[in-house]
């Protein structure tokens, strides 16, 4: 992903836009307020496969020439969507072989969003067609400077039991496991009788008496993946062998699970994502952050688009919950912070009939006079402000180990504790890094590690060999790693480590685990905190602890109630020139505080002294910082700023001295110059 940056030295700014919907004075009336919101950038065509190919093999762009003449002319660049998300509706009715089944059977078809079956060959074939004439027809376009292909790859639609589906996953197996013992071994078939004597006889995980295979269940969520991925890189090839520009997919980082943004990350030249808050989360700011920073994690630290999120509520929600004043820039800037370079929404004008109609926009049904279009503009000239933070990089402080594959097998059936869910305990540990004012990369378990000072494993349930040797490696090599609970207890297959659970990591941590001792629904016990200091004695478990055992490892907690009591809930081991910590503590983020002050301590790491609430996070260049101030609070706050040299506030465009004030729900960005370091030493 060493792509030049397409979107120019600034920070771009804009929206999908869907003229289709609109008469030509609106479409006219549209580009004058674009100028005057800022919009540099637009998302067009991911809708509009019915319109370009109103019949098969019959292609009208008569259209889509003029509407990127006219978004030329007006200055604003085009990131050229394919349609592939959107068949039409004679796709259908001449391939309905080619739709989507549910695991019951049932046929899925037009009259929504989504895609046909991934693996059928008519939709794939047809994909290619409609790429390739765009490609070959809008290649040298001035407009267009980016590429995007299909919409949200697994949204709605991320599995697919179709006949196509189960000769797919027939193949992927054998490429997978090479031969029918591979895969009887790997899916543990002598339990429950299930060997498989010929290719015939696997099929698709459907409906069952009983639980399912859960290796099978794991791999099949591997293949529905991997078959979006293919439908992917069709397509892109296909724009490649005819375009230069550089080629995109919009993910949704932690919000569509079935997709595995690091393994898709190679494969776009530009990372973009797209972000909606949980009207239900209260502190939806930091699920914001923990995307943003799983955004950039995947992309490698390089620029990123976030591609859409909302000026205000969504629509498909239970209960949509509109953005205060001030909100959507707040939202906006956290995302730049994080190392976006593209602030774009969904959508540009509000549309007045289908099923996103009361979806927030730029240009709201309340139309220019409202407050939402006010702030539109004013955002459009902040961020004209911060272009000069185009390119530069984030600068993290802590590495979070998240392993999508691992989600899957912790999220099937028949566990332990239907509690111990992983997005739940990945938020719950991000969120206390958060509080700590601590940037966090998420990373993949085999991932170079060398770089952090300290490595949190908040949902390890499936832990490779492979990834367990190299947190085993971090932590002799001088690293701080923290290990959660109910971790490396299964490998690829979702098979029990041979030793048991945690025997991949016995050596690095000091312990091993004899039982797993899940508390029942709603019972809480107590964790008595043994260090003195600042931190109550007593802190609250629920839903998990297990019975450890020490191998060399210090008690730092212990179990005081519950069915662990009078056991370690905390340990601590030095291994090689670092310190490895296990955590069998279900612990919520004000218990998880301690327990990480502690590990910062042997991390060498001292959290920045900011007031509750404030978000700060630094962006780096070449002799200059970016710190990007952000006011989550209903309160006034005074933001200390440290003296290292000339410090001056962006937006406002004012030198600063000593502190900045930050009204309730305030903003401001922040630029240091800093020493160049001397390349003789």
């Amino acid at each position: 992903m060493a792509t030049e940056w397409p979107l120019g030295r600034r920070i771009a700014y804009g929206a999908d836009y869907n003229p289709e919907h609109w008469t030509q004075d609106v479409r006219d009336e549209d580009l004058v307020l674009m100028r005057e919101a800022g919009v540099t950038t637009v998302t067009i065509g991911m809708w509009d496969w019915a319109l370009l190919e109103p019949r098969e093999g019959e292609y009208d762009f008569g259209w889509l020439d003029r509407l990127l003449d006219d978004l030329h002319a007006a200055g604003i660049d085009v990131d050229l969507g394919t349609p592939s998300a959107a068949p039409p509706a004679w796709f259908y009715a001449t391939y309905p072989e080619a739709r989507v089944l549910t695991r019951d059977g049932v046929p899925l078809g037009p009259g929504s969003r989504g895609a046909a079956a991934p693996t059928s060959p008519q939709y794939r074939e047809a994909c290619v067609r409609i790429a390739s004439r765009l490609a070959e027809r809008y290649a040298d376009h001035p407009a267009v400077v980016l590429w995007h292909v299909h919409n949200e790859y697994g949204a709605p639609v991320c599995e697919d039991f179709s006949p196509h589906a189960l000769v797919a996953f027939r193949s992927w197996l054998a490429d997978r496991y090479g031969d029918l013992d591979g895969l009887n071994a790997a899916w543990g078939t002598t339990f429950w009788g299930q060997v498989y004597g010929t290719w015939d006889e696997v099929g698709l995980p459907g409906p069952t008496a009983s639980i399912g295979n859960p290796s099978q269940q794991l791999d099949f969520a591997r293949f529905s993946e991997h078959a979006l991925r293919e439908c992917y890189i069709l397509e892109r090839d296909a724009i490649r062998a005819r375009a230069s520009q550089p080629v995109t997919t919009n993910f949704m980082a932690n919000e569509c699970p079935a997709i595995d943004m690091h393994a898709w990350a190679p494969e776009v030249d530009i990372v973009s994502n797209d972000h909606y808050l949980t009207a239900a989360d209260v502190d939806g700011h930091i699920g914001l952050a923990l995307a943003a920073d799983l955004t950039r994690s995947a992309s490698g630290g390089a620029p990123w688009i976030l591609m859409e999120h909302s000026t205000s509520a969504v629509n498909w929600q239970p209960r949509n919950v509109a953005k205060r004043p001030g909100e959507m820039a707040r939202n906006s800037l956290a995302h730049v912070a994080r190392g976006a370079d593209a602030v774009m929404f969904f959508q540009w004008r509000a549309s007045r009939f289908g099923a996103e109609k009361f979806h927030s926009a730029m240009v709201p049904h309340a139309g220019t006079s409202s407050r939402v279009f006010r702030e539109v503009v004013e955002l459009g000239r902040d961020l004209a402000r911060l272009g000069e933070m185009q390119g530069t990089t984030v600068r993290s402080d802590v590495a979070l180990l998240w392993d999508q594959q691992s989600h899957w097998a912790q999220g099937l059936e028949w566990r332990p504790s239907v509690d111990m869910d992983a997005q739940e305990r990945t938020r719950t540990w991000y969120e206390q890094l958060w509080r700590d004012h601590l940037t966090t990369d998420l990373v993949r378990p085999t991932d170079d590690l060398g770089r952090y000072r300290l490595v949190v494993a908040p949902a390890s349930y499936l832990l490779t060999e492979q990834a367990a040797a190299n947190l085993t490696a971090y932590v002799a090599g001088g690293g701080t790693l923290v290990v959660a609970g109910f971790a490396a207890a299964v490998d690829e297959t979702d098979t029990v480590h041979a030793g048991g659970y945690l025997a991949p990591l016995r050596t690095v941590l000091g312990v091993h685990v004899e039982e797993y001792l899940p508390l029942r629904e709603g019972a809480t016990a107590e964790v008595e905190w043994a260090p003195a200091g600042e931190w109550p004695t007593t802190l609250t478990n629920r839903v998990w602890q297990e019975h450890v055992v020490l191998d060399g490892a210090e008690v730092v907690a212990t179990f005081a109630s519950g069915p662990g009591a009078g056991l370690p809930a905390v340990t601590r081991h030095e291994h090689g020139a670092g310190t490895a910590w296990y955590v069998p503590a279900f612990l919520d983020v004000d218990g998880l505080a301690p327990v990480l002050a502690a590990a910062y301590a042997d991390a060498g790491i001292v959290p920045p002294a900011l007031p509750e609430g404030v978000e700060a996070v630094t962006r780096v260049g070449d002799g200059v910082e970016y710190t990007v101030l952000l006011n989550h609070t209903d309160s006034d706050v005074e933001v200390p700023v440290a003296d290292a040299g000339a410090v001056h506030e962006l937006l406002a465009d004012l030198p600063v001295d000593g502190t900045v004030h930050l009204a309730a729900g305030g903003r401001a960005v922040l630029r240091a110059t800093v020493p160049t370091p001397d390349p003789r030493g």
